[in-house]
Protein backbone atom coordinates (compact mmCIF):
# COMPACT_ATOMS: atom_id res chain seq x y z
CA UNK A 1 0.00 0.00 0.00
CA UNK A 2 1.61 3.32 -0.86
CA UNK A 3 0.92 5.56 1.79
CA UNK A 4 0.98 9.59 0.31
CA UNK A 5 -0.35 12.94 1.48
CA UNK A 6 -3.13 12.00 -0.98
CA UNK A 7 -4.01 9.36 0.66
CA UNK A 8 -7.98 8.98 1.05
CA UNK A 9 -8.36 6.35 3.72
CA UNK A 10 -8.36 7.72 7.35
CA UNK A 11 -5.31 7.47 9.55
CA UNK A 12 -4.58 6.99 13.36
CA UNK A 13 -6.96 6.96 15.80
CA UNK A 14 -10.28 8.82 15.00
CA UNK A 15 -12.51 8.95 17.54
CA UNK A 16 -13.06 8.95 21.28
CA UNK A 17 -14.54 5.74 20.56
CA UNK A 18 -12.24 4.03 18.49
CA UNK A 19 -11.03 1.64 21.47
CA UNK A 20 -12.70 -1.47 22.91
CA UNK A 21 -15.73 -1.61 25.30
CA UNK A 22 -14.29 -3.29 27.85
CA UNK A 23 -12.13 -0.30 28.94
CA UNK A 24 -14.94 1.78 29.08
CA UNK A 25 -16.64 -0.71 30.91
CA UNK A 26 -13.12 -0.43 33.41
CA UNK A 27 -12.60 2.73 33.89
CA UNK A 28 -16.18 3.65 34.96
CA UNK A 29 -15.21 0.61 38.12
CA UNK A 30 -12.07 2.30 38.36
CA UNK A 31 -13.13 5.44 38.68
CA UNK A 32 -15.74 4.15 41.62
CA UNK A 33 -13.27 2.40 43.26
CA UNK A 34 -9.45 3.22 42.47
CA UNK A 35 -9.55 6.89 41.26
CA UNK A 36 -6.34 8.30 42.90
CA UNK A 37 -4.33 5.19 42.36
CA UNK A 38 -1.49 5.55 40.40
CA UNK A 39 -0.61 3.06 37.86
CA UNK A 40 2.25 2.08 34.76
CA UNK A 41 1.60 0.13 31.78
CA UNK A 42 4.37 -1.43 29.62
CA UNK A 43 4.55 -2.72 25.87
CA UNK A 44 5.60 -5.93 24.71
CA UNK A 45 6.63 -7.16 21.40
CA UNK A 46 5.96 -10.62 21.02
CA UNK A 47 7.36 -10.56 17.72
CA UNK A 48 10.63 -8.60 18.10
CA UNK A 49 11.99 -9.53 14.55
CA UNK A 50 9.71 -6.78 13.68
CA UNK A 51 11.32 -3.61 14.43
CA UNK A 52 10.18 -0.17 13.15
CA UNK A 53 12.43 2.69 11.16
CA UNK A 54 12.72 6.31 12.35
CA UNK A 55 10.48 7.35 10.09
CA UNK A 56 7.86 4.86 11.60
CA UNK A 57 8.55 5.91 14.75
CA UNK A 58 8.01 9.42 13.99
CA UNK A 59 5.18 9.08 12.27
CA UNK A 60 3.70 6.60 15.54
CA UNK A 61 5.25 9.72 17.93
CA UNK A 62 2.81 12.36 16.21
CA UNK A 63 -0.15 9.87 16.11
CA UNK A 64 -0.02 9.53 19.74
CA UNK A 65 0.34 12.82 20.53
CA UNK A 66 -2.85 13.56 18.46
CA UNK A 67 -4.65 11.30 20.97
CA UNK A 68 -4.33 14.81 23.21
CA UNK A 69 -7.30 16.34 20.92
CA UNK A 70 -9.50 13.66 20.53
CA UNK A 71 -12.70 14.33 23.17
CA UNK A 72 -16.18 13.13 23.51
CA UNK A 73 -18.80 14.07 21.18
CA UNK A 74 -22.21 14.69 22.09
CA UNK A 75 -23.83 12.03 19.74
CA UNK A 76 -21.33 9.56 21.07
CA UNK A 77 -22.63 10.65 24.53
CA UNK A 78 -26.05 9.80 23.52
CA UNK A 79 -24.78 6.52 22.16
CA UNK A 80 -23.62 5.48 25.26
CA UNK A 81 -26.15 7.35 27.60
CA UNK A 82 -29.28 4.71 25.43
CA UNK A 83 -26.70 1.74 24.15
CA UNK A 84 -24.32 1.15 27.29
CA UNK A 85 -26.81 1.49 29.51
CA UNK A 86 -24.58 0.00 32.36
CA UNK A 87 -22.11 2.64 32.61
CA UNK A 88 -23.02 5.02 35.81
CA UNK A 89 -24.33 8.39 35.55
CA UNK A 90 -21.22 10.09 37.30
CA UNK A 91 -18.76 7.71 34.69
CA UNK A 92 -20.52 9.58 32.37
CA UNK A 93 -20.31 12.48 33.53
CA UNK A 94 -16.91 12.38 34.24
CA UNK A 95 -16.48 11.49 30.16
CA UNK A 96 -17.67 14.31 28.99
CA UNK A 97 -14.57 16.16 30.57
CA UNK A 98 -12.07 13.50 30.25
CA UNK A 99 -9.01 14.46 27.93
CA UNK A 100 -5.65 12.04 27.93
CA UNK A 101 -2.32 14.06 28.38
CA UNK A 102 -0.09 11.88 26.15
CA UNK A 103 2.85 14.34 26.38
CA UNK A 104 2.75 13.98 30.26
CA UNK A 105 1.56 10.44 30.41
CA UNK A 106 3.28 8.08 27.46
CA UNK A 107 6.91 8.04 27.67
CA UNK A 108 8.37 6.70 23.71
CA UNK A 109 11.84 5.68 22.99
CA UNK A 110 13.38 4.61 19.92
CA UNK A 111 16.95 2.25 19.62
CA UNK A 112 18.60 2.05 16.20
CA UNK A 113 20.44 -0.72 15.78
CA UNK A 114 23.07 1.50 13.37
CA UNK A 115 22.60 4.81 13.92
CA UNK A 116 23.04 6.97 11.25
CA UNK A 117 20.49 9.74 11.97
CA UNK A 118 18.85 8.70 8.91
CA UNK A 119 14.94 8.26 8.97
CA UNK A 120 15.42 4.53 7.21
CA UNK A 121 17.51 3.05 10.56
CA UNK A 122 15.67 0.46 12.16
CA UNK A 123 15.60 -0.11 15.70
CA UNK A 124 13.96 -1.40 18.76
CA UNK A 125 11.05 0.84 20.20
CA UNK A 126 9.44 1.16 23.36
CA UNK A 127 6.34 2.86 25.17
CA UNK A 128 5.63 3.42 28.75
CA UNK A 129 2.80 4.67 30.03
CA UNK A 130 2.42 6.59 33.72
CA UNK A 131 -0.65 8.24 35.48
CA UNK A 132 -3.70 7.98 37.27
CA UNK A 133 -5.47 4.69 36.67
CA UNK A 134 -8.43 6.16 36.08
CA UNK A 135 -6.57 8.89 33.37
CA UNK A 136 -4.22 6.37 31.45
CA UNK A 137 -6.31 3.06 31.54
CA UNK A 138 -7.70 4.08 27.80
CA UNK A 139 -4.13 4.47 26.17
CA UNK A 140 -3.70 0.72 25.40
CA UNK A 141 -5.97 0.26 23.04
CA UNK A 142 -5.64 3.00 20.25
CA UNK A 143 -1.56 2.31 21.29
CA UNK A 144 -1.23 -1.10 20.00
CA UNK A 145 -3.19 0.15 17.29
CA UNK A 146 -1.40 2.80 16.10
CA UNK A 147 1.59 0.74 16.42
CA UNK A 148 0.45 -1.91 13.63
CA UNK A 149 -0.59 0.92 11.80
CA UNK A 150 2.89 2.00 11.87
CA UNK A 151 4.34 -1.11 10.83
CA UNK A 152 2.22 -1.88 8.20
CA UNK A 153 2.29 1.75 6.91
CA UNK A 154 6.12 2.00 6.52
CA UNK A 155 8.20 -1.28 7.15
CA UNK A 156 5.32 -4.01 5.84
CA UNK A 157 3.72 -1.78 2.51
CA UNK A 158 3.12 -4.68 0.17
CA UNK A 159 -0.59 -5.44 0.64
CA UNK A 160 -3.82 -3.30 -0.73
CA UNK A 161 -7.00 -3.25 0.95
CA UNK A 162 -8.45 -4.99 -2.20
CA UNK A 163 -11.17 -7.41 -1.26
CA UNK A 164 -11.22 -7.15 2.63
CA UNK A 165 -14.76 -6.70 2.45
CA UNK A 166 -15.30 -9.89 0.34
CA UNK A 167 -12.78 -12.35 2.46
CA UNK A 168 -14.91 -11.18 5.97
CA UNK A 169 -18.14 -12.08 4.13
CA UNK A 170 -16.97 -15.08 3.41
CA UNK A 171 -15.45 -15.72 6.59
CA UNK A 172 -18.85 -14.65 8.70
CA UNK A 173 -20.81 -16.76 6.38
CA UNK A 174 -18.64 -19.83 6.71
CA UNK A 175 -19.16 -19.60 10.55
CA UNK A 176 -22.70 -18.36 10.33
CA UNK A 177 -23.49 -21.73 8.56
CA UNK A 178 -21.62 -23.70 11.28
CA UNK A 179 -23.51 -21.73 13.68
CA UNK A 180 -21.16 -19.83 15.65
CA UNK A 181 -22.00 -16.79 17.47
CA UNK A 182 -19.07 -14.62 16.57
CA UNK A 183 -18.05 -11.10 17.64
CA UNK A 184 -15.20 -9.00 16.29
CA UNK A 185 -12.42 -8.23 18.50
CA UNK A 186 -9.59 -6.98 15.91
CA UNK A 187 -8.70 -3.65 17.01
CA UNK A 188 -5.76 -3.81 19.07
CA UNK A 189 -3.81 -5.15 16.38
CA UNK A 190 -5.88 -4.35 13.47
CA UNK A 191 -3.65 -3.19 10.60
CA UNK A 192 -5.66 -0.05 10.36
CA UNK A 193 -8.64 1.92 10.85
CA UNK A 194 -10.14 1.61 7.38
CA UNK A 195 -9.05 -1.80 7.38
CA UNK A 196 -11.32 -2.86 10.51
CA UNK A 197 -14.21 -0.94 8.91
CA UNK A 198 -14.19 -3.06 5.53
CA UNK A 199 -13.96 -6.33 7.70
CA UNK A 200 -16.86 -5.56 10.00
CA UNK A 201 -18.88 -4.11 6.94
CA UNK A 202 -18.52 -7.50 5.72
CA UNK A 203 -19.36 -8.84 8.51
CA UNK A 204 -22.48 -7.04 8.72
CA UNK A 205 -23.60 -8.18 5.04
CA UNK A 206 -22.96 -11.86 6.43
CA UNK A 207 -25.46 -10.73 9.45
CA UNK A 208 -27.98 -9.57 7.26
CA UNK A 209 -27.73 -12.51 4.80
CA UNK A 210 -28.11 -15.30 7.68
CA UNK A 211 -30.96 -14.00 9.24
CA UNK A 212 -32.27 -13.39 5.25
CA UNK A 213 -31.34 -17.30 4.68
CA UNK A 214 -32.29 -18.58 8.07
CA UNK A 215 -28.55 -19.80 9.09
CA UNK A 216 -28.23 -21.33 12.70
CA UNK A 217 -25.09 -18.45 13.64
CA UNK A 218 -25.32 -14.75 14.72
CA UNK A 219 -22.82 -11.40 14.16
CA UNK A 220 -23.41 -10.34 17.54
CA UNK A 221 -21.56 -7.47 17.06
CA UNK A 222 -17.64 -5.59 17.94
CA UNK A 223 -15.51 -4.81 20.58
CA UNK A 224 -15.09 -1.20 18.97
CA UNK A 225 -17.50 0.92 20.32
CA UNK A 226 -17.22 3.69 17.27
CA UNK A 227 -17.86 0.90 14.70
CA UNK A 228 -20.81 -0.21 16.78
CA UNK A 229 -22.22 3.19 16.84
CA UNK A 230 -21.37 3.54 12.90
CA UNK A 231 -23.51 0.47 12.27
CA UNK A 232 -25.73 0.60 14.72
CA UNK A 233 -24.87 -2.51 16.92
CA UNK A 234 -24.47 -2.73 20.46
CA UNK A 235 -20.46 -3.09 21.50
CA UNK A 236 -19.75 -6.57 22.65
CA UNK A 237 -17.14 -6.73 25.97
CA UNK A 238 -16.85 -6.65 29.27
CA UNK A 239 -13.47 -7.10 31.55
CA UNK A 240 -9.89 -7.53 30.95
CA UNK A 241 -6.99 -8.68 32.69
CA UNK A 242 -5.85 -6.06 33.94
CA UNK A 243 -8.99 -5.61 36.08
CA UNK A 244 -8.17 -8.71 38.40
CA UNK A 245 -4.18 -7.38 37.77
CA UNK A 246 -4.98 -3.94 39.36
CA UNK A 247 -7.14 -4.88 42.09
CA UNK A 248 -4.24 -7.63 43.28
CA UNK A 249 -1.35 -5.20 43.10
CA UNK A 250 -2.87 -2.25 44.97
CA UNK A 251 -3.73 -5.23 47.86
CA UNK A 252 -0.93 -7.01 47.22
CA UNK A 253 -3.43 -10.02 48.66
CA UNK A 254 -3.38 -12.24 45.57
CA UNK A 255 -5.22 -15.12 47.31
CA UNK A 256 -8.40 -13.25 47.67
CA UNK A 257 -7.59 -10.63 44.89
CA UNK A 258 -9.81 -12.43 42.31
CA UNK A 259 -13.07 -12.42 44.84
CA UNK A 260 -11.72 -9.22 45.46
CA UNK A 261 -11.81 -8.11 41.54
CA UNK A 262 -15.41 -10.04 41.03
CA UNK A 263 -17.05 -8.20 43.98
CA UNK A 264 -15.96 -4.84 43.00
CA UNK A 265 -17.64 -5.71 39.56
CA UNK A 266 -20.70 -6.83 40.79
CA UNK A 267 -21.08 -3.66 42.57
CA UNK A 268 -20.47 -1.63 39.98
CA UNK A 269 -22.74 -2.78 37.34
CA UNK A 270 -24.54 -4.84 39.29
CA UNK A 271 -25.77 -8.73 39.44
CA UNK A 272 -25.50 -10.23 35.95
CA UNK A 273 -24.74 -6.91 34.84
CA UNK A 274 -21.87 -7.67 31.77
CA UNK A 275 -21.41 -11.05 33.21
CA UNK A 276 -19.13 -12.92 31.12
CA UNK A 277 -15.71 -13.66 34.01
CA UNK A 278 -12.28 -13.82 33.01
CA UNK A 279 -10.55 -16.74 34.46
CA UNK A 280 -7.24 -16.81 33.76
CA UNK A 281 -5.79 -14.12 34.89
CA UNK A 282 -3.46 -16.17 37.66
CA UNK A 283 -4.57 -19.41 36.18
CA UNK A 284 -8.16 -21.08 35.97
CA UNK A 285 -7.85 -23.12 39.05
CA UNK A 286 -7.14 -20.41 41.26
CA UNK A 287 -10.08 -18.31 39.64
CA UNK A 288 -12.54 -21.18 39.97
CA UNK A 289 -11.96 -21.50 43.88
CA UNK A 290 -12.71 -17.60 44.16
CA UNK A 291 -15.73 -18.36 41.34
CA UNK A 292 -17.77 -20.95 43.48
CA UNK A 293 -17.98 -18.04 46.69
CA UNK A 294 -20.57 -16.64 47.80
CA UNK A 295 -20.53 -12.80 46.75
CA UNK A 296 -20.12 -10.53 49.81
CA UNK A 297 -21.89 -7.19 50.55
CA UNK A 298 -20.55 -3.81 49.24
CA UNK A 299 -20.76 -1.41 51.98
CA UNK A 300 -22.46 1.36 49.75
CA UNK A 301 -22.60 2.42 46.67
CA UNK A 302 -21.72 5.74 46.98
CA UNK A 303 -19.13 7.70 44.82
CA UNK A 304 -16.73 8.45 47.67
CA UNK A 305 -13.89 7.38 45.57
CA UNK A 306 -14.54 10.73 43.47
CA UNK A 307 -12.62 11.94 46.19
CA UNK A 308 -9.13 13.72 45.75
CA UNK A 309 -8.04 11.99 49.63
CA UNK A 310 -9.46 8.86 49.10
CA UNK A 311 -7.71 5.94 47.05
CA UNK A 312 -9.65 3.11 47.59
CA UNK A 313 -13.64 2.72 48.64
CA UNK A 314 -16.11 0.37 49.39
CA UNK A 315 -14.36 -2.26 50.38
CA UNK A 316 -16.59 -5.84 50.51
CA UNK A 317 -18.21 -7.07 53.70
CA UNK A 318 -17.46 -9.96 55.29
CA UNK A 319 -21.11 -10.87 55.15
CA UNK A 320 -22.77 -12.22 52.19
CA UNK A 321 -25.53 -10.66 50.32
CA UNK A 322 -29.05 -11.68 51.53
CA UNK A 323 -31.07 -12.74 55.11
CA UNK A 324 -28.78 -15.01 57.38
CA UNK A 325 -31.57 -17.43 56.51
CA UNK A 326 -31.47 -17.38 52.50
CA UNK A 327 -28.33 -19.13 51.17
CA UNK A 328 -26.14 -16.24 48.88
CA UNK A 329 -25.52 -16.72 45.77
CA UNK A 330 -22.08 -17.45 44.05
CA UNK A 331 -20.07 -15.55 42.11
CA UNK A 332 -20.57 -19.03 39.51
CA UNK A 333 -24.27 -18.78 39.75
CA UNK A 334 -24.63 -15.31 39.00
CA UNK A 335 -22.09 -14.91 36.19
CA UNK A 336 -23.34 -15.34 32.82
CA UNK A 337 -20.73 -17.58 31.79
CA UNK A 338 -16.67 -17.38 31.52
CA UNK A 339 -14.18 -16.43 28.55
CA UNK A 340 -11.66 -18.64 27.79
CA UNK A 341 -7.94 -16.63 26.81
CA UNK A 342 -5.03 -19.13 27.31
CA UNK A 343 -3.95 -22.34 27.28
CA UNK A 344 -5.45 -25.67 25.98
CA UNK A 345 -9.53 -25.06 25.43
CA UNK A 346 -10.86 -28.48 25.21
CA UNK A 347 -8.74 -28.87 28.84
CA UNK A 348 -10.85 -25.55 29.66
CA UNK A 349 -14.14 -26.91 28.40
CA UNK A 350 -13.84 -30.04 30.54
CA UNK A 351 -12.52 -27.85 33.87
CA UNK A 352 -15.37 -25.64 33.36
CA UNK A 353 -18.28 -28.63 33.00
CA UNK A 354 -16.55 -30.75 36.24
CA UNK A 355 -17.02 -27.44 38.02
CA UNK A 356 -20.25 -26.55 37.66
CA UNK A 357 -21.49 -29.89 37.82
CA UNK A 358 -19.36 -30.26 41.04
CA UNK A 359 -21.61 -26.78 41.95
CA UNK A 360 -24.95 -28.13 41.49
CA UNK A 361 -25.51 -25.14 38.85
CA UNK A 362 -27.75 -26.81 36.64
CA UNK A 363 -28.32 -23.04 34.46
CA UNK A 364 -26.70 -23.40 30.91
CA UNK A 365 -23.65 -21.45 30.87
CA UNK A 366 -21.57 -18.87 28.62
CA UNK A 367 -18.04 -20.01 27.24
CA UNK A 368 -17.16 -17.14 25.01
CA UNK A 369 -13.30 -18.55 23.23
CA UNK A 370 -11.17 -15.56 21.79
CA UNK A 371 -7.26 -16.87 21.89
CA UNK A 372 -6.41 -16.29 18.33
CA UNK A 373 -8.65 -17.83 16.58
CA UNK A 374 -9.33 -18.88 12.83
CA UNK A 375 -12.25 -20.58 11.02
CA UNK A 376 -10.62 -23.91 11.32
CA UNK A 377 -10.26 -23.30 15.59
CA UNK A 378 -13.64 -21.69 16.15
CA UNK A 379 -15.62 -24.96 14.26
CA UNK A 380 -13.60 -27.33 16.57
CA UNK A 381 -13.94 -25.61 19.45
CA UNK A 382 -17.75 -24.87 18.78
CA UNK A 383 -18.27 -28.99 18.96
CA UNK A 384 -16.22 -29.24 22.09
CA UNK A 385 -18.11 -26.81 24.26
CA UNK A 386 -21.47 -27.59 22.58
CA UNK A 387 -20.91 -31.66 23.54
CA UNK A 388 -20.28 -30.62 26.68
CA UNK A 389 -23.78 -28.67 27.34
CA UNK A 390 -22.54 -25.09 27.12
CA UNK A 391 -23.48 -21.79 24.98
CA UNK A 392 -20.66 -21.45 22.61
CA UNK A 393 -19.62 -17.62 21.44
CA UNK A 394 -16.20 -16.04 19.72
CA UNK A 395 -14.85 -13.28 20.16
CA UNK A 396 -12.47 -13.37 17.02
CA UNK A 397 -9.26 -10.58 15.96
CA UNK A 398 -6.48 -10.62 14.30
CA UNK A 399 -7.54 -13.33 11.77
CA UNK A 400 -10.59 -10.73 11.14
CA UNK A 401 -8.99 -7.61 11.07
CA UNK A 402 -5.18 -8.13 9.87
CA UNK A 403 -5.56 -11.34 7.32
CA UNK A 404 -3.50 -10.32 4.15
CA UNK A 405 -0.92 -11.67 1.70
CA UNK A 406 2.22 -9.71 0.08
CA UNK A 407 1.12 -8.44 -3.28
CA UNK A 408 4.59 -9.71 -4.81
CA UNK A 409 4.34 -13.25 -3.91
CA UNK A 410 1.00 -13.91 -2.52
CA UNK A 411 2.85 -15.05 1.17
CA UNK A 412 1.16 -13.95 4.36
CA UNK A 413 1.85 -10.90 5.59
CA UNK A 414 2.03 -11.68 9.45
CA UNK A 415 0.46 -9.60 11.68
CA UNK A 416 2.84 -8.54 14.85
CA UNK A 417 2.12 -9.80 18.54
CA UNK A 418 2.03 -6.95 20.96
CA UNK A 419 0.62 -6.44 23.36
CA UNK A 420 0.40 -3.60 26.94
CA UNK A 421 0.10 -4.72 30.31
CA UNK A 422 -0.59 -3.11 33.30
CA UNK A 423 2.66 -2.83 35.01
CA UNK A 424 2.31 -1.61 38.17
CA UNK A 425 -0.28 -0.08 40.71
CA UNK A 426 -0.07 1.69 43.96
CA UNK A 427 3.07 1.12 43.48
CA UNK A 428 3.72 -2.67 43.53
CA UNK A 429 4.34 -4.58 40.53
CA UNK A 430 1.27 -5.85 38.31
CA UNK A 431 1.52 -9.46 36.55
CA UNK A 432 -0.77 -12.36 34.59
CA UNK A 433 0.20 -15.86 34.78
CA UNK A 434 -2.28 -16.68 32.33
CA UNK A 435 -2.88 -20.69 31.58
CA UNK A 436 0.06 -20.55 29.32
CA UNK A 437 3.61 -19.89 30.28
CA UNK A 438 4.29 -17.55 26.80
CA UNK A 439 1.69 -15.30 28.07
CA UNK A 440 3.32 -14.05 32.16
CA UNK A 441 3.85 -10.87 31.81
CA UNK A 442 5.10 -8.28 34.98
CA UNK A 443 8.23 -8.70 37.15
CA UNK A 444 9.73 -12.10 37.17
CA UNK A 445 10.29 -12.07 41.14
CA UNK A 446 6.88 -11.27 41.48
CA UNK A 447 5.21 -14.18 38.70
CA UNK A 448 7.01 -16.68 40.80
CA UNK A 449 6.42 -15.42 44.25
CA UNK A 450 2.73 -15.51 43.33
CA UNK A 451 2.67 -18.74 41.59
CA UNK A 452 4.36 -20.33 44.59
CA UNK A 453 2.07 -18.51 46.82
CA UNK A 454 -0.64 -19.85 44.53
CA UNK A 455 0.20 -23.36 44.35
CA UNK A 456 -0.17 -22.54 40.37
CA UNK A 457 0.89 -25.51 38.20
CA UNK A 458 2.47 -24.78 35.09
CA UNK A 459 0.53 -26.77 32.27
CA UNK A 460 2.60 -27.67 28.60
CA UNK A 461 0.18 -26.72 25.20
CA UNK A 462 1.24 -26.97 21.50
CA UNK A 463 -0.50 -24.26 20.43
CA UNK A 464 1.34 -21.83 22.83
CA UNK A 465 4.00 -20.57 21.13
CA UNK A 466 3.44 -16.55 21.31
CA UNK A 467 6.02 -15.67 19.04
CA UNK A 468 4.77 -17.72 16.65
CA UNK A 469 1.13 -17.42 16.32
CA UNK A 470 0.20 -16.24 13.01
CA UNK A 471 3.08 -17.49 10.77
CA UNK A 472 1.60 -19.22 7.95
CA UNK A 473 2.26 -22.54 9.05
CA UNK A 474 0.04 -22.22 12.29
Amino acid sequence: MDFNGSNPFPEGVISFLDTDLYKLTMQCAVLKYFADVKVSYAFHNRTPEKKLSRAAFKWLQIQINKLGNIALSNDELRFLQTTCTYLTKPYLDFLKEFRLNPREQVEASFTPQTDTGSDDDIGEFCLIVKGKWVETILYEIPLLALTSEAYFRFMDTDWTYDGQEEKAYAKGMVLLEAGCVVSEFGTRRRRDYHTQALVFRGLVKARREGERTGLPGKISGTSNVHLAMRFGIPPIGTVAHEWFMGVAAITGDYKNATSLALSYWIGCFGEGVLGIALTDTFGTPVFLKAFKEPIPALETLQPGALSKDVETAEGPLSKPLGQSNVRPKTFAEVFTGVRQDSGDPANFVKMMRDFYDEQGIMEKKTIVFSDSLNIELCLEYKKISDAAGFNTTFGVGTFLTNDFVHQNTGEKSTPLNIVIKLDSANGNPAIKISDNIGKNTGDKATVEKVKNELGYVEKAWAQGDEAHRWDPKK
